[in-house]
């Protein structure tokens, strides 16, 4: 498929890119690492009279570890988080996830960025960034602002990004404790039929605190606070997993597609988050 003509951007800094975006409004749209609009655009499903590329775009492509947060740019791929020692001892979950993120084609140039942005229910950064309580920073014509990532996500491809601002960062705090992220897929390149992100910590053999997300199962992702609530205090034995699993099942809302029927999405959903809170329990 060949995608309708548009008008290519490519500034060298921030203030050229929300330029663009000024001067263009609904007809402008931003790309990090292409790999979610460019397919959309071939398809003739989304009309981008003018592409701005950030590759040019300076300090978006950091990572940064410190004591208490890790800051991501937005241009970092995949494949930079799964090279990246600092960030794999700080937050192992995310090389975790990003391992498995379609195959190493596209882990090359799928940006953190781009995955979190467009809020695609089937990417699976942004249930990861709810598990992890991120914050998205967002740079625009009036300024800059920081959004949570479990406030970001509104309905499918809607999100609290406004037109005329980029997403430039992902903050997290330093996480702690056992974590583990699962997920189940016909195929590999494939997105999940469902997958979980679960961090957790343990204090005296008993669960201190459990964030839990899901993916691709209800037109955002979930995170599903009654399901971490219903571990919190428990050894983890059988009642406590199911409790979760059931409060998890309460919270998300899958439709039918080639992925399977309802039934089997929340079959599929309870056992990969039983696995993934066990795995996650076994390292805390």
């Amino acid at each position: 498929m060949i995608p309708a003509a548009f008008e290519y951007h490519r500034p060298q800094d921030m203030a050229g890119v929300l330029a663009v975006l000024e001067e263009h409004g609904d007809d402008a749209r931003v790309m990090a690492g292409g790999h979610s609009l460019i397919p959309m655009m071939k398809l003739r499903m989304a009309d981008v009279p003018h592409l701005i590329d950030l590759q040019d775009v300076g300090g978006l492509s950091d990572i940064a570890v410190d004591g208490a947060s890790i800051r991501i740019g937005a241009l970092v791929t995949q494949a930079d988080i799964i090279d990246h020692q600092a960030l794999a001892a700080a937050a192992p979950i995310l090389r975790e996830a990003a391992l498995q993120i379609a195959d190493p084609q596209v882990r090359y140039m799928g940006t953190v960025g781009g995955n979190v942005a467009n809020g695609d229910p089937g990417n699976d950064m942004p249930g990861l960034m709810q598990c992890l309580d991120a914050t998205f920073t967002l740079v625009g014509t009036g300024g800059e602002r920081d959004v949570p990532a479990r406030d970001f996500y509104e309905a499918a491809y809607m999100t609290a990004r406004e037109d005329d601002e980029v997403l430039t960062a992902v903050t997290i705090p330093l996480p702690s404790g056992g974590y583990a992220y699962e997920k189940q897929k016909r195929k590999i390149g494939d997105y999940a039929t469902a997958a979980a992100a679960v961090q957790i910590t343990k204090s005296g053999g008993t669960c201190a605190s459990a964030a839990i997300a899901m993916t691709n199962l209800s037109d955002t992702p979930i995170y599903s606070d009654a399901a971490g609530a219903a571990l919190v205090g428990t050894t983890l034995d059988d009642a406590a997993l199911k409790a979760a699993v059931a409060a998890m099942l309460n919270d998300i809302d899958p439709t039918e597609d080639n992925r399977g029927p309802i039934a089997f999405k929340k079959h599929v959903a309870g056992v990969i988050l039983r696995r993934a809170i066990e795995r996650a329990w076994s390292r805390a």
